[in-house]
């Protein structure tokens, strides 16, 4: 009888180790796949199954067709917006309309990373690219500065018959320049009941114009933005999938709205009624652990109310309220499971607000409570996700992100829970998907990754979070911090970064130049062993070798390689064996011997490397690539086209 001995762990709430490896991997790996799952509902990805997901369901604003119609004149238009209208994504729709040619469709950075350089940089432009520069968050520096260096850029989108959507910030228009505003398209904003149709039409809901001709709906819907008339069709699309069969969108119409009413009235109401401090902290607790049960609800607002040191209550114990009366009082109770639950609708998100923004003197305590709860092993998963969840949308919506990087740091420090590295990832991926914030946690993400002092567990964090998440909107940014992460001092981390550059350039030929750059920069004035080894790795011998650009690249990865020291004749072979064809030899031969510089030293290495090669398995296609490599060496000391016989 055979009998297999394992560990299966559904859940877990504190350190698990079960067999080899270290027990941080299973972290790591809930983190990975909450990241993939997540990424895909960004609607700021540039990815194009993204953008065809987001064409489908695409209403066009008013002033869309002249838009279209400047950027097919001028290669450049200006999209001037509201916010909430939905201009990114009229910006994107501008671009993915147009042919796809020999270029790919891609974000400009928006971040200085590994030079002071200028605002644009006309070397992020390839022949017949479609750029887009998201300026809806500039500041009036970076905004004046970009218009500076825009005309020069302007004509280097032209010489590669390139196009440039600019996202501008409405909010700054009155610093638009004269010689701009001729590039200048406004836009309105789309029908919002229209959009939200499409969104169902697309979840294959039907609806009919009198179920959406409510007056509930339309006023909600003159006042959200864009992106939350998408997520109340999302709302309604989970709702259908979860919901009996018996039941029709009406019932998920009405349910999805209540989660949108707007109850911040009558909680300053009870906030200004609430008989004291405890009454405030347990209203806080129960929208923080909405979903909770009673001992972990009470047990954070006694919490909360030790770190504001709020004095204890003297009245003995029995003579005060049970905690059924005092969820009453904040307009809770427990529901047939058993958990706290406020009874309307809407009314935990409004607590939330109102504390984060009329208690602004207790932020830091808030956070370090936060920090504290989410950190006790006995919290049920789903709902130390929902309170992080709530904690990071307060933080962003009060512009105060530096309080989610802390965080980030506290939890991925070596002697933080293991089972908190999840929910870093999280925080860091909201940070990057808001769209007033972005730009900063991309910029911190950088200083981490360039840094000697990030701990093991928080790169690892950034090497899936650069991968999976800011990639799908930011690839050349991602990709320089991967770059970073894979010359860091952890061996774990490097090899996790190498592999996601290699995953990320597999598919992507702009950013395979890309990174090809960066490694000849780096094997040229710094010879980074990490750089080698990635070189090694990423550098196939034929791909895009027939590009000029990318001959350069190779060259000087090479000449770094041939003289680092580093055993490279495994890597000669590869590269011999795949001349097959005389162009490809041709490539070949002058990528190594250019690598060379003229170096007879070398220049003997490589020959007798490749007579080696040659003698393990002589064919006329070996003696031919042979014969064009010594070909190669002559012409380039001089010698003419003198050959001799392999």
């Amino acid at each position: 009888m055979t009998e297999t001995i394992g560990a299966f762990v559904r859940e877990a709430h504190g350190s698990v180790h079960s067999g080899d490896g270290d027990q941080y991997n299973f972290y790591f790996e809930k983190a990975a796949h909450w990241l993939r799952n997540e990424a895909r509902k960004h609607p700021r990805s540039i990815a194009e199954l993204d953008r065809r997901h987001l064409a489908e369901r695409f209403v066009p604003p008013p002033g869309l067709q002249h838009a279209r119609a400047r950027l097919h004149v001028e290669r450049t238009v200006l999209v001037d917006s509201l916010s909430g209208s939905g201009r990114r994504a009229a910006a994107l729709m501008l671009l993915h309309e147009l042919p796809a040619g020999e270029g790919t469709l891609h974000e400009l950075p928006d971040t200085s990373d590994d030079d002071t350089g200028p605002p644009l940089d006309s070397h992020d432009i390839g022949r017949g690219d479609r750029l887009l520069l998201d300026l809806s968050e500039a500041d009036e520096t970076r905004y004046l500065a970009v218009q500076s260096a825009l005309s020069d850029f302007r004509g280097a989108v032209v010489a590669k018959s390139a196009h440039l959507v600019v996202v501008v910030p409405h909010h700054l228009g009155y610093l638009i320049r004269e010689d701009l505003r001729h590039l200048t398209a406004e836009l309105g904003r789309p029908n919002a009941r229209r959009v939200l149709a499409v969104h169902l039409r697309c979840d294959g809901i039907r609806p009919d114009d009198g179920i959406l001709g409510g007056t509930e709906l339309a006023t909600f819907l003159t006042r959200a933005p864009l992106r939350d008339v998408a997520a109340l069709a999302d709302r309604i699309r989970r709702l259908r999938d979860s919901s009996p069969a018996d039941r029709g969108l009406p019932d998920w119409l009405r349910q999805s709205l209540e989660e949108q009413h707007d109850q911040s009235g009558r909680v300053a109401a009870d906030f200004c009624a609430a008989p004291g401090g405890r009454h405030r902290a347990l209203q806080l607790a129960v929208a923080m652990f909405h979903g909770a049960t009673p001992d972990v609800v009470l047990q954070a607002a006694n919490a909360l109310l030790d770190l504001l040191n709020h004095p204890p209550d003297p009245t003995p114990r029995l003579d005060r309220a049970d905690l059924s009366a005092e969820l009453a009082a904040v307009q809770a109770g427990r529901d047939p499971d058993g958990r706290v639950r406020f009874a309307i609708a809407g009314y935990g998100r409004a607590v939330l607000q109102h504390f984060w923004t009329f208690l602004p003197d207790i932020r830091r305590q808030l956070r370090d409570w936060l920090t504290r709860q989410a950190a006790d092993p006995a919290l049920d998963p789903d709902v130390r996700r929902a309170a992080v969840d709530h904690f990071a949308q307060q933080t962003l919506r009060v512009a105060h992100p530096e309080d989610l990087t802390w965080v980030v740091e506290r939890w991925t420090s070596s002697k933080a829970s293991a089972l908190l590295i999840p929910e870093a990832a999280r925080v860091l991926a909201m940070g990057l998907d808001d769209d007033h914030h972005g730009r900063y946690f991309r910029q911190r993400i950088y200083d981490w990754a360039t840094s000697a002092d990030t701990s093991t567990h928080c790169s690892r964090v950034l090497v899936m979070v650069c991968e999976q998440t800011m990639a799908r909107s930011h690839p050349d940014q991602a990709l320089v911090r991967l770059h970073h992460l894979a010359r860091g001092r952890h061996d774990g981390v490097r090899s996790e970064a190498r592999q996601a550059v290699l995953r990320l350039t597999a598919s992507d030929d702009r950013l395979y130049r890309l990174m090809l750059e960066r490694l000849a920069v780096g094997i040229t004035h710094r010879s980074r062993a990490a750089d080698l080894g990635l070189f090694t790795e990423l550098a196939g011998p034929g791909r895009l070798i027939g590009r000029p650009s990318v001959r350069a690249s190779l060259t000087a990865c090479w000449g770094g390689m041939l003289r680092s020291g580093i055993d490279w004749t495994a890597l000669v072979r590869l590269w011999l064996g795949s001349g097959r064809t005389e162009q490809r030899r041709d490539l070949i031969a002058e990528v190594l011997v250019m690598a060379c510089a003229l170096d007879p030293h070398l220049l003997g290495r490589l020959y007798r490397a490749a007579r080696d090669w040659l003698g393990d398995r002589p064919d006329t296609e070996r003696a031919a690539m042979v014969s064009r490599l010594l070909q190669a060496i002559n012409a380039a000391q001089g010698l003419g086209d003198y050959d001799r016989p392999a």
